[in-house]
């Protein structure tokens, strides 16, 4: 019991900061909604598939973004208005949406340029 007391003493104060800490860091991040289209980290540098599509003879989009990830690539997403690239956190999810454009609501890590997503639907 003595233990207890010691530690809820001594440690109670530093921990409950530290979770302070942590939810108010977490409540500061809002969802947002990007839109762009899912693109290899190659083609998004180009801005788009023209250069690798003659370069590895991709018959579209959803090919060469598949094959340029295959030569080691990752997903991002490439916002065309904005020519801005964002990295994609769940690459899984995000091989199911490659060369298609889309609709992403997650919350975004600037010092990181990544998108945490927690939705990613095909862009009406």
């Amino acid at each position: 019991m003595q233990l207890w007391r010691y530690g809820m003493k001594h440690c109670g104060p530093a921990t409950l900061a530290f979770f302070a800490f942590a939810c108010c860091g977490l409540a500061g991040q809002r969802v947002r909604t990007f839109q762009g289209e899912v693109l290899d980290s190659q083609c998004a540098k180009t801005g788009g598939h023209e250069i690798m599509v003659k370069r590895i003879g991709a018959r579209d989009e959803t090919e060469c973004v598949r094959d340029c990830v295959s030569m080691g690539g990752v997903y991002v997403l490439y916002d065309a208005s904005t020519k801005s690239v964002y990295q994609l956190d769940d690459q899984r999810i995000a091989a199911r949406f490659g060369g298609h454009k889309v609709k992403v609501a997650g919350t975004f890590d600037k010092s990181t340029n990544t998108i945490h997503f927690s939705r990613m639907d095909p862009a009406t």
